[in-house]
């Protein structure tokens, strides 16, 4: 694996004006990191690539690598482009295992992070870094957050997140209340009443998309981000049709014959897929197939109906009338991206959401309600990962920001005066 590493790294052009950087959402130092390796400073790699993005592991493994760093590079032009993820992988995760660094010494200043996906443990561990008492509330029994319970194990192990939670989460000092869902016996007011001085919601979209068709409800329906959640309880049969053609279809897709189903395919209304090229070409080396322009017109125990369509200048589609065809399947998974639930709106005051349900936040991630604050899905509908990650260090520097101006008597709330009361 080493050499392999070194030798992909000694591919590097080291330009001066570096595209591969451009082309990151998080503009990672790529070039320097590179160099950094190839003169023997692993550590320094690691830690460089830590301070940019705390979670370098897993974007190393599931960002879109063909579209951002590796996309941009100046050899992919005319031939393979310097594999960074794999390098990234090596340093990251070979520096993982050397952090044994503690909390830094504490302000004294209360923050809640409501959501432990990609933007909660992002903000959780920036803010941490600068001496802020951080506890993470997560509505399931582990953290991680779509990361867990929304990315496949062949795509991210849940090894990585289980060290992640030992060597930025315990080692940091940041407190972890698994199934514990804000909005129900808790809610954001405790939080500011139990001295609280900032929160950030990082709740993420867990209501699926529905198609609102006739047999959606049957038994043999299931949604993506459902299944995903936990795929072992699921019984589909050996004929499976999923509906949808995105990244998370491709998750769906995968996972669904690693467990046991023989004959998959996938429905897209367009033309081709939303997904990645890498996951298209990863599904269909493993036996997903497609079908292009359908429309799902209604469900039944047997399969599905689908009409062909044609799709018009205006991105409108018109169904052929006529068309309509059964294409038998035990089971259906209906996977169309998905939305936000509003436990936490309908309970706080002050909170607003837009006409999608998502938080409504400026480009810092204030929301209308002074000292709550937002990103990740929950904002921006679902988005990649690194996005997340981008976003959420912006949103980590505001509430730094917002707590440091507080009056100081406000500021001086510490966590032991609070339990004390």
């Amino acid at each position: 694996m080493a050499n392999h590493v070194l030798e992909e790294a000694q591919r590097c052009l080291n330009c001066k004006v570096p595209q591969c950087q451009k082309g990151c959402p998080i503009h990672t130092p790529i070039p320097e990191v590179i160099r950094l390796l190839l003169d023997g400073h692993l550590d320094e790699a690691g830690w460089k690539l830590f301070e940019n993005n705390p979670l370098t592991t897993v974007c190393s493994l599931v960002c879109n690598h063909e579209n951002q760093c590796e996309g941009h590079c100046v050899l992919g032009r005319k031939g393979a482009p310097v594999h960074f993820s794999t390098i990234e992988s090596y340093i990251s995760s070979t520096y993982s295992s050397k952090m044994t660094a503690g909390p830094a010494p504490s302000n004294g200043i209360r923050v809640a992070i409501i959501g432990s996906g990609p933007a909660g443990l992002t903000i959780a561990v920036i803010l941490a870094r600068k001496g802020y008492q951080v506890t993470i509330f997560e509505g399931k029994d582990k953290i991680g957050g779509v990361l867990r319970y929304g990315i496949p194990e062949f795509r991210l192990p849940k090894s990585v997140l289980d060290d992640f939670e030992y060597r930025h989460l315990r080692l940091k000092g940041i407190k972890v209340r698994p199934n514990t869902t804000i909005g129900s016996a808790i809610s954001i007011d405790d939080l500011f009443r139990d001295g609280y001085k900032a929160i950030f919601v990082g709740t993420g979209v867990w209501q699926p998309n529905a198609l609102h068709i006739k047999g959606e409800t049957l038994g043999n329906v299931h949604f993506g981000i459902n299944y995903l959640n936990n795929p072992d309880s699921y019984h589909l049969g050996e004929r499976v049709i999923v509906i949808g053609a995105g990244n998370a279809a491709m998750d769906v897709a995968r996972t669904a014959l690693r467990k046991g189903v023989r004959e998959l395919t996938c429905f897209s209304r367009t033309p081709d897929v939303a997904a990645s090229r890498t996951e298209f070409e990863y599904a269909q080396l493993e036996g997903v197939h497609f079908e292009y322009c359908k429309a799902p017109v209604r469900i039944v125990d047997e399969g599905v109906y689908f009409a062909d369509v044609v799709h018009n200048e205006d991105g409108s589609f018109t169904e052929i009338e006529g068309s309509e065809k059964l294409y038998p399947a035990d089971s259906v998974i209906i996977s169309i991206s998905q939305g936000p639930r509003n436990r936490i709106v309908s309970t706080t005051k002050g909170l607003e959401a837009n006409a999608r349900g998502l938080l409504v936040a400026d480009d810092h991630g204030r929301t209308t309600r002074p000292g709550i604050f937002a990103s990740g899905d929950v904002v921006k509908g679902a988005r990649t990962v690194v996005e997340a990650v981008a976003f959420s260090k912006k949103v980590a520097e505001a509430m730094d920001e917002y707590m440091q101006s507080l009056p100081k008597e406000e500021k001086s709330d510490s966590p032991e005066i609070v339990s004390e009361v």
